[in-house]
């Protein structure tokens, strides 16, 4: 049969695909034979399409699931979506607009039937877009964080939570998102790495009932000056200190404002005197609670301004634009003392990008420090180990410092409080998980009968990530009502099979930038409802940046899309590329070179299956010896990549275990097995080598399989006949055998002579066809078995020792020379200047190895070996030498 030429991955990704989840390779059930092995995806936002973060995050989870598959463990990759409050609503609200809807115009049901609609229509595009990939997920336990039991059991943990006293309702400085019009946590406040340019302006207020006494404070928000209450000094700061208990006029509107003397200003700061604006700054907030301020709110939810701030020209403008006109006035007014550029932290919303606003709101909240007491413990004592570790120092650091966490958002799409409101006094309501039991609740809180249609709902749904952080438990179903027991609030997992069988997981494969919103999150959840760890192993992958160092970005146009990759490289080598430099927690800057090297990977291993397939086997030849030593070193070296392979896998190295198998199949395999096996042009190849040939073959294809699903698997059922779902998705992985070392130790000699004979046939014009002979000193070369190997792969015709080294190009392997006779065909001289060099560089080495045993410091603290191992280069320096030396005289005056 003949094959193509090159492969063709669009003939071969589907097909293979479709079989799979044909035969259902990828679900899992409880197995009490099997050992568990189970990893939960980072549930994307239906709003979601595919990019190259979650390229590189779901190739690494699809590798671990495979190899675990191959192990013969039942592999169970869980997947689903997260409904992405913030971002879908903005989504829904876009496409009403297109509609000439407006969100305003419909009821709560109305725009939830909308979004429902929307998310129908879109919400699974990334799953289908993650099959392209190869993901070999469970897709008959795809979850969906709105699903009706889902969404059942986030409302039963918040009262689960209420009644425990950990979730409460308060009036609480937040982060306000003026675009999204919710409160966000403080996790969901991003910050750029390098700052952002800002304006600090020095405006000047009047002392109250003087003629020419003014106070410099300095603001980076001219635009909050309306709602100031107060100027604050530091108590010890000697230049303001008879101004504390004055009265100050804030400019245009003339409110008397007190001075007020508070630790927290910072004298070296601006002027040293602090403008004091409760409703919009959290230190400003604090400053008003200690000397009882009052706070005026001037900022609509919108951004906008309001009659509070006592200009009517500003009533309902946008904040950025009454600051630019504001500068304007205090400058025509006198106001403005001085304008300086600065660099400083802003806020900016994580879902939209806006300037967020501190805002005083009545939210609810989650008391963070007693119930994440557990999960930070569990961390610090590697009960959950995180990969690489260096990011123990940073949730260590977010656990030690965690606040209470705002778990309230004015949306609609959602899962709403189940908060239900029966009178107008601050605490006339109930939470509840139904309206029948909000309407027993109330029953009983007020004392009198209360009637559903009394009940107000709250308008509310909670944070995104209130929901997710349930992930590990509910996806198998752990707060349904045959588990869950409400007394105790805990999930008695010995009732549920599936729970008790896959949880906790194995590994979480996510990004560090959600080990606080989400990662920390979840490992709360699971000693709060199962006592138990929700995952052992947290991999952290690195963000996917530009070559330039830039991160990735629809805006700077530097992402390539996903799926126009997979359709012109395939998916197999957009993988191992996206693998080729992407170590844990360290960023990876990507290349489509690194994905031209996958495609060229792909081809190198169909080109050496189709030498193989092209071989005319004979079973009456007996196996050459030469072939005998191939297969046994290449079994040692398999044997030695699958120890070093497996290193790389529990010390999670993905792009480490990759280059093992990668420079297993094109260096050891392809460059040097099949040359030393494969038959004359013409001739067959003994049954014996092809049998093993095709095994060691077979071997690789596992290796490989994890990382590159689809060609193994072509190859896999080419290479011979297969039963039925005999397939290398479910092939046992490799255990290593023996190692002969000093097989594999011969081998590399005997490649770096082949290696350097060839170097010397290219550097003298001597053709590859042209046999020749070679010398080699008698003493120094213990090669027992690839004297034939040499010979064959360098076309040798004899290989001699004599008294007298012959007139040639001579070369050292280790401390051996050897020498290719040129009697007559040497340009001396060039050959003289060659050596010479040589010579320069070993004296040079050597020099430097001397001065290293000599230094005192360096004998007495290095380690023995590696002082064994300098003598050792000093020893082969030295004999280099003699060699070069010798070989000078050889050439003669």
């Amino acid at each position: 049969m003949a094959f193509s030429t090159k492969y063709n991955p669009a003939e071969v990704e589907n097909k293979w695909y479709q079989y799979w989840l044909k035969e259902n390779f990828f679900h899992a059930e409880v197995n009490s034979s099997k050992e568990p092995y189970c990893i939960v995806i980072p549930p994307p936002n239906v709003t979601g399409v595919l990019h190259m973060g979650h390229m590189l995050n779901n190739t690494i989870q699809d590798v671990l699931i495979r190899k675990a598959r191959m192990e013969g463990k039942e592999a169970c990759w869980v997947p689903g979506t997260d409904h992405a409050s913030i971002a879908t609503e903005a989504r829904v609200v876009a496409m009403l607009r297109e509609k000439g809807i407006k969100k305003s115009d419909l009821s709560r049901d109305e725009f939830l039937k909308y979004a429902w609609e929307w998310k129908e229509k879109y919400g699974g595009i990334i799953l289908e877009q993650l099959k392209k990939l190869g993901a070999s997920c469970d897709w008959d336990r795809t979850a969906f964080t709105m699903d009706a039991d889902y969404y059942k059991a986030v409302i039963r943990v918040f009262v689960d939570l209420y009644n425990k006293g950990y979730i409460y309702r308060g009036l609480r400085m937040i982060n306000w998102d003026c675009e999204a019009k919710t409160a966000l946590s403080n996790e969901e406040v991003l910050y750029k790495e390098d700052g952002e340019k800002s304006i600090l302006y020095s405006v000047r207020y009047k002392v109250k009932d003087t003629e020419d006494e003014w106070v410099v404070i300095a603001t980076q928000r001219p635009e909050t000056i309306m709602g100031d209450v107060a100027i604050a000094v530091n108590p010890s700061d000697e230049r303001y200190k008879k101004l504390v208990g004055k009265k100050i006029l804030v400019p245009f509107i003339n409110r008397e404002i007190p001075v007020i003397a508070d630790d927290y200003v910072d004298k070296a700061f601006g002027t040293g005197c602090l403008k004091v604006t409760p409703a919009h700054d959290v230190n400003d907030y604090e400053i008003g609670q200690r000397h009882s301020l009052p706070v005026i709110d001037t900022i609509n939810e919108d951004g906008t301004l309001n009659e509070k701030c006592e200009l009517p020209k500003f009533y309902g403008k946008d904040r950025f634009f009454v600051r630019k006109e504001m500068v304007k006035d205090l400058r025509a007014s006198g106001h403005l003392v001085k304008e300086e550029e600065f660099i400083t932290r802003i806020g900016r919303s994580e879902r939209t990008n806006t300037v967020v606003e501190p805002k005083l709101s009545l939210q609810w909240f989650v008391k963070m420090k007693e119930i994440s007491k557990k999960a930070y413990q569990a961390v610090e004592e590697d009960e959950i180990k995180l990969h690489p570790a260096k990011f123990k120092n940073t949730y260590r650091h977010w656990m030690e410092n965690v606040r209470d966490w705002c778990i309230s958002r004015q949306l609609w799409w959602g899962h709403r409080i189940p908060a239900y409101y029966y009178g107008e006094g601050e605490d006339d309501f109930v939470v509840a998980e139904t309206m029948e039991e909000a309407v027993k609740f109330a029953t009983q809180k007020a004392g009198r009968p209360v009637l559903e249609k009394e009940l107000r709902q709250d308008e509310d749904v909670l944070d995104t990530w209130a929901s997710s952080w349930l992930w590990p438990i509910e996806v198998f179903g752990g707060f349904k009502n045959d588990f869950f027991d409400k007394e105790k609030g805990k999930i008695d997992f010995t009732k549920n099979k599936e729970l008790a069988y896959f949880y906790p997981t194995k590994v979480l494969v996510t990004a560090p930038e959600i080990l606080f919103f989400w990662v920390a999150r979840m490992i709360i959840a699971g000693y709060e409802y199962m006592d138990s760890k929700p995952f052992e192993d947290v991999y952290l992958t690195g963000i996917v940046r530009d070559k330039q160092g830039r991160k990735m970005s629809k805006s700077l146009g530097n992402s390539p899309d996903p799926l126009e990759l997979i359709g012109t490289y395939g998916a197999d080598a957009v993988r191992t590329g996206m693998l080729f430099s992407s170590p844990a927690g360290n960023d990876l800057l990507y290349d489509e070179k690194l994905v031209e090297q996958g495609r060229n990977f792909t081809n190198k291993i169909w080109n050496a299956f189709r030498l193989v397939k092209g071989w005319e086997v004979d079973n009456t030849l007996p196996q050459p010896p030469e072939n005998i030593t191939a297969t046994r070193w290449f079994e040692s070296k398999l044997n030695q990549s699958i120890l070093e392979l497996q290193d790389h896998f529990e010390k999670f190295r993905m792009s480490d275990a990759l280059m093992c198998v990668y420079k297993l199949i094109w260096d050891d395999f392809c460059a040097w097995y099949l040359e030393m096996v494969k038959p004359e042009f013409g001739k067959p190849l003994d049954e014996l080598t092809y049998t093993k040939t095709v095994s060691l073959f077979e071997s690789l294809l596992k290796l490989l399989h994890p990382f590159m699903p689809f060609i193994t698997e072509e190859l896999w059922s080419e290479l011979q006949l297969r039963a039925t779902r005999e397939n290398v998705i479910v092939a046992t992985w490799p255990h290593a055998g023996a190692v002969d070392s000093s097989l594999l130790s011969e081998a590399n000699f005997a490649f770096e002579t082949i290696t350097l004979i060839r170097n010397a046939r290219n550097a003298k014009g001597i053709s590859p066809k042209e046999a020749i002979k070679l010398y080699r000193q008698e003493s120094g070369t213990n090669l027992r078995f690839f004297w034939p190997i040499i010979q064959k792969l360098s076309n040798l015709s004899e290989v001699y020792t004599a008294k007298v080294k012959p007139m040639g190009v001579s070369f050292l392997v280790g401390t051996v020379e050897f020498t290719i006779p040129m009697e007559g065909k040497l340009d001396v001289e060039k050959e003289r200047e060659s050596i010479q060099k040589d010579l320069a560089y070993q004296k040079g080495f050597l020099v430097s190895i001397e001065k290293k045993l000599s230094n005192e410091k360096f004998v007495s603290g290095a380690p023995p070996q590696v002082i064994e191992m300098e003598r050792k280069k000093k020893a082969d320096a030295e004999a280099k030498i003699r060699t070069y030396e010798k070989a000078l005289e050889g050439l003669g005056d």
